[in-house]
């Protein structure tokens, strides 16, 4: 009997210390559920308040960023401009050796010829100087010197005028 009881000492035992593991095993399985449903709930807000803090970075970031490409598009555009005087300083310094005129070198010779073209015109049909010759060629021109007789146009051989 006494062995017996020793087993259903043993038994009773062990059926308690499962119980207790049962237990024991229930409340771990209910205190994860219960951290998991926490977490879960936590980390919805910590995520909306990353993802805040991520856009007010992204705002910072977009600001400094457009500012620096602001600072370097003026420097580019300064250099640019430099670098344009510079080509345009070479090629004129060349076209210069070359001995082709300027715009300004045209300009004035187109007013010296239309200075001209009035004198000529004043000289050979008695019609008056314009205002804008220079004062010098309307002194030449007021001297009313003699008008040149246009002089007589030679006649082609007979040969050069079947050629052409």
């Amino acid at each position: 009997m006494a062995k017996k009881l020793k087993a259903l000492a043993g038994a009773v035992a062990d059926n308690q210390f499962a119980a207790t593991v049962k237990e024991s095993a229930q409340q771990i399985w209910l205190a994860g559920l219960g951290a998991f449903a926490k977490a879960q709930e936590e980390g919805n807000k910590v995520f909306d308040a990353l993802v805040k803090e991520g856009e007010s970075i992204q705002a910072k970031t977009r600001k400094v960023a457009d500012e620096k490409i602001a600072e370097v598009a003026g420097k580019a555009a300064g250099t640019w401009d430099r670098l344009e005087t510079v080509f345009e300083d070479r090629v004129a310094r060349a076209l210069g050796s070359l001995g082709v005129p300027t715009k300004k070198d045209i300009d004035k010779l187109s007013k010296r010829v239309a200075d001209l073209t009035a004198v000529v015109a004043h000289l050979t049909e008695g019609a008056p100087v314009a205002k804008e010759v220079p004062s010098a060629t309307r002194a030449a021109a007021a001297k009313k010197a003699p008008v040149a007789k246009k002089a007589p146009v030679a006649k082609k051989p007979a040969a050069v005028k079947k050629a052409a």
